[in-house]
């Protein structure tokens, strides 16, 4: 693991060479495939030191990180061919991929909070700089209040442990259990349920997605909202009482805000808007799987997170395609795109399908697993869980067929072809979202 981290920060400074952009891209998919065959068998939390260990929680957000930001490189054409200060936007990618890497193989818990804060600072100079709305500098603000307000707390609480258990170490702490402990289990989770995000906590989400360029689309898609997940994943092995008693409210809220959230996805009129308020829906599912605390729960949140961060990425590098054609994210304008680019017409109906969740996807796993372990938490919760299955399938359609029928708006009648490039980078999506459930036996390793 100490090889791909010394790999890494040797990247940083060939970000700074002239023409090495794609260079760098190549890079960091050969080290994922070093990374996928050194790592493959790791069934205990160890690999580095006392505090960098892998187990396969982390290995597979690590390869998912890994896979991303190469993808995120391959969307950016348009930094490389502008000169757009690329050599900085390739420096921000490797410092946001290292401080990811280091976040999910962190066994101190102050590490872990430490990296898990410091992903922020690339993530809001990406949008800084490189979005192209006006609104950018109210969203990073957005951004980092809603992120850094949750935060606090966090650090007071694991400050609390250090004094209590006189350890941070995750493997450590695995065998102690915090009896009746409120304040502590809202001070350990606040910051997760932000960053996930619950709905009540989202509105920074739409707005970063929005002004983000497609690369910060995609990472914050793909991996930072994985972040929340992961944190709570290490979190409640500490909070199992506590948890039975109070984690109710969050499911609740998470399963009524899904269906709330879906139904203000079928009246979104921007592209990026829709599948960001999607992305909510479909992390209030995990959420609430994972809150139950079950086997099937937690297996499930952790095969929806994989498939979610490809699906959604695919997605946002799909409405990045049309804006850079039509110069608009808007569906009215972005209408009867069948006509216009019949060649991307098979990749929305392929992504769209997999957001919501039809077979052979990976989303499927993970959403029958989840049904199962909140319906057996409560069967109470089968209706809006109902409601929330119909509806994102419901708004899936609507971004599908809105965008791809009806007639061209604005006399636009010439037919464009996708570059070899784009048709790649959408293969390196859907690929690994229908071949991963051939190894659906992936996510249930590692409990």
């Amino acid at each position: 693991m100490l090889s791909v981290v010394f790999m890494m920060i040797f990247m940083f400074f060939m970000s700074f060479l002239n023409r090495s952009f794609w260079m760098v891209q190549n890079l960091i998919f050969l080290l994922t495939f070093i990374f996928m065959v050194k790592f493959s068998s790791i069934n205990y939390f160890g690999q580095i030191s006392y505090y960098f260990g892998i187990d396969m929680i982390s290995y597979g957000l690590i390869l998912l990180s890994f896979w991303i930001c190469g993808l995120m490189l391959m969307a950016s054409e348009k930094v490389y061919l502008l000169n757009n200060y690329k050599n900085l936007f390739l420096f921000m990618i490797m410092f946001l991929l290292l401080m990811l890497i280091l976040t999910f193989s962190s066994m101190s818990m102050f590490m872990f909070y430490l990296f898990f804060e410091a992903s922020l600072i690339p993530t809001l100079f990406l949008i800084l700089g490189w979005g192209y709305q006006p609104e950018r500098l109210q969203a990073g603000v957005y951004l980092l209040f809603y992120t850094l307000l949750a935060s606090l707390p966090l650090l007071i609480g694991i400050f609390y442990i250090l004094s209590e258990k006189n350890s941070l170490n995750f493997s450590i702490l695995n065998n102690e259990i915090f009896m009746n402990m409120n304040m502590l289990y809202l001070s350990l989770i606040l910051a997760f349920l932000v960053k996930m995000p619950m709905f009540l906590v989202h509105l920074w989400l739409p707005k970063a997605h929005v002004e983000a360029p497609v690369s910060g689309s995609m990472i914050l898609a793909g991996i930072l909202l994985k972040l929340g997940g992961y944190g709570l994943l290490r979190m409640f092995s500490l909070l199992q009482i506590s948890g039975v008693k109070y984690n109710f409210w969050w499911i609740s809220i998470s399963l009524v805000g899904g269906v709330l959230i879906s139904l203000i996805c079928l009246r979104q009129t921007d592209l990026k808007a829709l599948i960001a308020y999607s992305s909510v829906a479909h992390m209030g599912i995990v959420l609430s799987g994972l809150l139950t605390m079950t086997y099937w729960g937690i297996t499930g949140s952790y095969a929806l997170m994989i498939a979610h961060g490809l699906c959604s990425s695919g997605l946002f590098c799909l409405a990045n395609i049309s804006y850079e054609r039509m110069g608009s994210r808007s569906l009215l304008i972005n209408k009867g795109l069948l006509n216009f680019m019949p060649t991307l017409s098979l990749w929305w109906f392929l992504l769209c399908s997999g957001n919501m969740a039809a077979p052979p996807t990976l989303n499927l796993l993970g959403e029958i697993s989840l049904l199962n372990s909140i319906v057996s938490w409560s069967w109470v919760s089968m209706i809006m869980l109902a409601g929330l299955s119909f509806f994102s399938a419901a708004y899936s359609l609507y971004l599908f067929a809105y965008s791809q029928h009806g007639k061209v708006y604005s006399g636009i009648s010439f037919f464009s072809v996708g570059s070899v490039r784009e048709f790649l980078l959408l293969m390196l999506h859907w690929l690994p979202l229908n071949m991963l459930i051939l190894k659906s036996n992936f996510c249930m390793l590692w409990i």
